[in-house]
């Protein structure tokens, strides 16, 4: 069966995606910079209270995926406290300035992860040769790729995504971006095995009191009145679906 990993920013997003049927979660902070490392705190929490796999994004900020030296040694400290903590498997990736896999940090990224499952990021779609790059990727032991097929969402990238499929011994190829009920039949009829979905909505603030004329955000068009969150009925119409698919 399809497996139905749900993006989660919170300890809330990832209780509903688990009572709703998600299979593995990706645990990140802020959305609106496409997913960071989350707090100390909400991997604590998270760790303790959710029982289907977890992986939580280790990101050290927004923007592009090729890391300044500081960067990169916090992303390693992460690394190794994700697996102190005990989760699974961890989400990330670097690049170089050439945009291919940067081989040296990946590999001291693998040995800090050690056993856990490691998947490469959305960072693949920022890779200059994608065959090459999953060739790296499979060297260094990879457990999979999350990709839209160097599309801005997967049903636009589906061929590119199935030639990967098809590359011999590849690691798991993950579909994601985009990927909603109405298109998941798509992936599945394609033959992929893993799909990502934020499966998201945004959730008004419950404040009564709010100072219209100021805003803590350096984007002055947003909304921070509204909250990102897991729609429930969202996870539970994706795996339904899966489920009859596979009955067929």
């Amino acid at each position: 069966m399809a497996l139905l990993e749900i993006c989660c920013y919170s300890m809330e997003c990832a209780l509903t995606a688990q009572q709703n049927g998600a299979d593995r979660i990706e645990l990140c902070a802020a959305p609106k910079e496409g997913g960071l490392t989350p707090s100390l705190g909400v991997l604590r929490s998270v760790r303790q209270q959710i029982a289907i796999p977890v992986h939580p994004i280790v990101r050290p900020r927004g923007g592009d995926f090729c890391y300044t030296d500081g960067e990169f040694a916090a992303m390693l400290e992460d690394v190794r406290l994700v697996r102190e903590l005990g989760f699974p498997g961890l989400v990330t990736g670097i690049l170089d300035v050439d945009g291919n896999v940067d081989m040296m940090r990946m590999r001291q990224i693998m040995a800090a992860a050690g056993p856990l499952a490691v998947t490469f990021h959305r960072a693949f779609d920022m890779c200059a040769n994608p065959i090459k790059a999953l060739e790296n990727l499979t060297e260094l032991g990879i457990a999979r790729v999350l990709t839209s097929g160097q599309k801005s969402d997967a049903v636009q990238g589906l061929t590119k995504i199935m030639e990967l499929i098809r590359q011999p011994g590849a690691p798991i190829i993950m579909a994601g971006a985009g990927v909603r009920a109405e298109n998941l039949p798509r992936f599945l009829d394609a033959g992929v095995a893993e799909v990502h979905s934020s499966a998201g909505t945004l959730v008004a603030s419950p404040m009564r009191y709010r100072n219209q004329g100021l805003s803590m955000s350096a984007d002055k068009q947003a909304d921070e009145y509204s909250r990102y969150a897991v729609d429930g009925a969202t996870v539970a119409e994706m795996k339904g679906i899966i489920v009859r698919y596979q009955a067929k």
